[in-house]
């Protein structure tokens, strides 16, 4: 869980946009473009490690106000769960305690902990010095003994991890910006907007129809083509990107390998969509069907 790579193809009205998903949060949110016309306005920046993409439209007119505020949001995502910068995430693995975690911090620990007891512990924040052993070309072996969810201790007032612990967020930390971009544009009175932040969100329609995703693989091949309005679409490709010996990248704590190599998942929620397209890859079918049946407003977009 350590990384993600996938793809979706987006065509609306005739314009081809190709967005890929991100393997790291790192964010830059400088070098922001903006092009606006009366119906459609499009910005681009760097977030989560490649381009962000928005495009917006509905009866709002985009002003400088509104880009700033999503410069700030990108940037405030990285400050929490950057693995790279001293960021909330960076004290908290290097300390093994955090006080006073931020909200932000405090809704994906909690929405973990609801993920991991759905996904009998396929989805696992604790995996990251496993992904760091493995990278390195390390024994694994040593490194496991710091993973599992049910070591970390949490609550409003601070987060405390064992010894030789350290938390990942990568698979669920960009659906969370996706989501936080989705609020803002929404608050900025955006009812049509087309949003990737690393994983895709997709509000209202653009004109009669609904937007259209290409679920892709890492190569670009189209798998299956899917309607967005009002939801969020995320896609998990265990070797999408390979880590050490050509190891996948998304990891089970116990060793398990993936059983699927492309799993894309829809929900309302973009940080939902993330988590369980990256547990999934690491499920049985049956196990799979029963997460599913916890979360109704989910839907499995391609299994394969």
């Amino acid at each position: 869980m350590a990384g993600i790579h996938g793809s979706s193809a987006f065509q609306k009205q005739g314009v081809g946009l190709m967005l890929t998903r991100r393997r790291f949060l790192t964010i830059t949110a400088a070098s922001a473009v903006c092009r606006a016309s009366a119906t459609r306005a499009h910005w681009q920046g760097r977030a989560l490690g490649a381009d962000v993409t928005l495009r917006l439209g509905g009866a709002a007119d985009p002003v400088g106000r509104t880009w700033r505020k999503v410069a700030r949001t990108l940037a405030q995502v990285e400050d929490h769960f950057s693995l790279h910068i001293d960021s909330e995430l960076a004290r908290l693995n290097a300390h093994g305690r955090l006080a006073w975690p931020s909200d932000d911090m405090r809704a994906l620990i909690n929405l973990s902990n609801t993920l991991h007891g759905a996904t009998n512990g396929a989805f696992d924040p604790t995996v990251q010095p496993l992904w760091r052993a493995i990278s390195r070309g390390q024994d694994p072996g040593p490194a496991r003994l710091g993973t599992g969810w049910e070591k970390v201790l949490f609550s409003d007032r601070e987060i405390v991890l064992q010894p030789g612990m350290a938390l990942t967020f990568n698979g669920i930390a960009q659906g969370l910006a996706a989501d936080k971009l989705a609020a803002l544009l929404r608050g900025e009175g955006f009812d049509d907007v087309l949003i990737d932040a690393g994983e895709i969100q997709a509000l209202g329609r653009h004109g009669a129809d609904d937007w259209q995703a290409g679920i892709a693989t890492p190569q670009g091949r189209i798998l299956r083509r899917v309607a967005l309005r009002d939801r969020a679409l995320a896609t998990s490709s265990p070797m999408g990107t390979r880590i050490g010996l050509g190891q996948p990248h998304i990891l089970h704590p116990d060793g398990r390998p993936p059983l699927w190599q492309t799993v894309s998942v829809s929900a309302p929620s973009a940080a939902l969509a993330d988590a369980l397209s990256t547990a999934f890859c690491l499920m049985p079918r049956a196990e799979i069907d029963a997460t599913l049946a916890r979360f109704p407003g989910v839907r499995m977009e391609y299994l394969g």
